[in-house]
C-alpha cells in the first residue's frame, strides 16, 4: 500500500483550514488537518516543500515509522509548525488504515469505551448579565457543560469576546490587532460572574473557566481559591506552562481542578504536570501533538496518573481534527470531556461529516475512517484569506500573553 501522491489543500469558508490528502496505490485516501492558526501558510510551506516528497513511495501501513521518520529524522525536533505538519499525515494514514480495514476508526483503536462523549460550548458576554443569559441559552440547546467568559468593565477586547457567538473566531485581520488586559480587574469580575451563574442555574451543570495564560502562579491561585464554592468543572490555562513547577504553586493553594495543554506539542511539554500530579486534565490534541499516535501516548502517560483528556475543540481545528478526536475520545479510557465549537455551514459543507450533537454529547459516526471528507470544488471556491491572532497590551503598553 504505497503512498501515490500527497498534496496540502488550503481553504476559507469562514476562516482558514489546511488540509493534507493522501492517496495510495488502488485508490484509497485519506486526510489529515494541520491548520495553524494565523500561521497556517507556514506549515503548508513545510508540507510541500519538505514532507509530501519524501512521503511518496512510503508505504502508508507503516504508521509508527513514517511518524518517527517526520520527527526523529528531521533533527530540528518539536515546534508547532513540524508537529501539525506531522499530525496531518498521521491523521490521513490512520484514515486510510481504517478504511482498507472497513472499519471505524476507533475499532481500528481497539474499540469503545463509552457509547457518547461529553462536549462543552463556549457562552460569552459583554458583561455579566450577557454572559449569565449566554449559558442560559446553551442550557436550553442540551448543554451539560458550558465554558462561561465575560467581558470585563474598563477592559477593551476581553479574551473570549469576540465576533459572532456560536462561531466565535477571535482571528481577525490581516496583521495582529490590539486587545487589552488587567489582572486585578478580572479577579474583581470573575468570581462575580459564577456566583451569578450558580445563583441563576443552581449545581446540575459542569461550568469551566479559561485563564488563556493571562495570570502569574500566585494570581492564578487566587483566583482558583476564589472559585472553589462554585464547584468548577476546571479552571484552564490558569498560567503559562513553560515552566511547568508553576503549577506547583497553583496546586498548593486551590482544589479548583485545573487543566492545560492546547499549545503543547509532544509528551515533554506535559510530562512533569502529569507526573507531579499538579493538572487534572490535559488537553493536548490531535492536530497539536502529533496526531493520534503520539496522543495515545500521551494519554498512557496520563492514566497512571489519574489525570483525564479535555481535548481542545475550537473552530480552528477544521472538522477533520473534531472527527479524529471523537474516535480518539470514543477509545482513550482516561476520557474527561471534549471542547465543542460549532463550525459555520460553510464550513461544515466543506467538510462533510458524520458525527452529530446530542443531549449534551457528541455521538460518533460508523463510516469507515473517521467519517470527515472534503468537497475539493466547493474548497476552491473559498481563496485563503490572511488572518492572525490579537496580541494582548496592559494599560501601560507591556505587551501580554494573549
Amino acid at each position: 500500500m504505497k503512498i501515490k501522491s500527497a498534496r496540502v489543500i488550503v481553504t476559507c469558508p469562514g476562516r482558514n483550514f489546511v488540509t493534507l490528502k493522501i492517496e495510495v496505490e488502488g485508490g484509497l485516501t485519506g486526510i489529515g488537518d494541520a491548520t495553524l492558526n494565523g500561521r497556517e501558510m507556514a506549515v503548508v510551506a513545510y508540507l510541500q516543500e519538505h514532507v509530501c516528497p519524501a512521503l511518496i513511495g512510503m508505504d502508508a501501513r507503516r504508521i509508527e515509522d513514517i511518524w518517527q521518520f517526520l520527527y526523529r529524522g528531521a533533527y530540528w525536533r518539536r515546534g508547532p509548525v513540524t508537529i501539525r505538519a506531522i499530525a496531518a499525515v498521521d491523521v490521513a494514514l490512520w484514515d486510510i488504515k481504517a478504511k482498507a480495514a472497513g472499519m471505524p476508526l476507533y475499532d481500528l483503536l481497539g474499540g469503545k469505551s463509552r457509547d457518547r462523549i461529553m462536549v462543552y460550548g463556549h457562552a460569552n458576554g459583554a458583561d455579566i448579565d450577557e454572559t449569565v443569559d449566554a449559558v442560559g441559552q446553551y442550557i436550553a440547546m442540551g448543554y451539560k457543560a458550558i465554558r462561561a467568559q465575560t467581558g470585563i468593565p474598563g477592559v477593551e477586547k476581553t479574551y473570549g469576546v469576540g465576533r459572532g457567538t456560536m462561531f466565535y473566531e477571535p482571528a481577525d485581520a490581516a496583521l495582529p490587532s490590539v486587545t487589552g488586559w488587567d489582572t486585578r480587574k478580572a479577579l474583581n469580575t470573575i468570581p462575580r460572574l459564577f456566583e451569578r451563574l450558580r445563583d441563576t442555574y443552581g449545581f446540575d451543570h459542569h461550568l469551566l473557566h479559561d485563564g488563556h495564560h493571562r495570570y502569574t502562579p500566585q494570581e492564578a491561585a487566587h483566583l482558583g481559591k476564589l472559585l472553589e464554592p462554585f464547584q468548577l468543572f476546571w479552571l484552564e490555562d490558569c498560567t503559562p506552562a513553560e515552566n511547568q513547577e508553576a503549577f506547583k504553586l497553583v496546586r498548593q493553594h486551590t482544589t479548583t481542578p485545573l487543566a492545560v495543554g492546547e499549545v503543547f506539542n509532544t509528551i515533554w511539554d506535559c510530562k512533569d504536570l502529569i507526573q507531579h500530579q499538579l493538572i487534572d486534565y490535559i488537553r493536548t490534541t490531535i492536530v497539536g501533538a502529533g496526531g493520534v499516535t503520539h496522543l495515545r501516548r500521551i494519554a498512557d502517560l496520563a492514566s497512571l496518573y489519574q489525570v483525564r483528556t479535555g481535548c481542545h475543540g475550537a473552530t480552528d481545528l477544521s472538522p477533520v481534527t473534531m472527527g479524529t478526536a471523537l474516535h480518539f475520545d470514543s477509545w482513550v479510557p482516561n476520557f474527561g470531556i471534549q471542547e465543542y465549537m460549532r463550525h459555520t455551514p460553510e464550513t461544515d459543507a466543506v467538510f462533510p461529516h458524520d458525527y452529530r450533537f446530542e443531549d449534551g454529547h457528541m455521538i460518533v459516526g460508523e463510516t469507515a475512517g473517521h467519517g470527515v471528507t472534503i468537497d475539493e470544488e466547493l474548497a476552491a471556491k473559498y481563496p485563503y484569506t490572511p488572518m492572525q491572532l490579537p496580541v494582548a497590551r496592559l494599560e501601560d503598553g507591556t505587551l501580554w500573553n494573549w
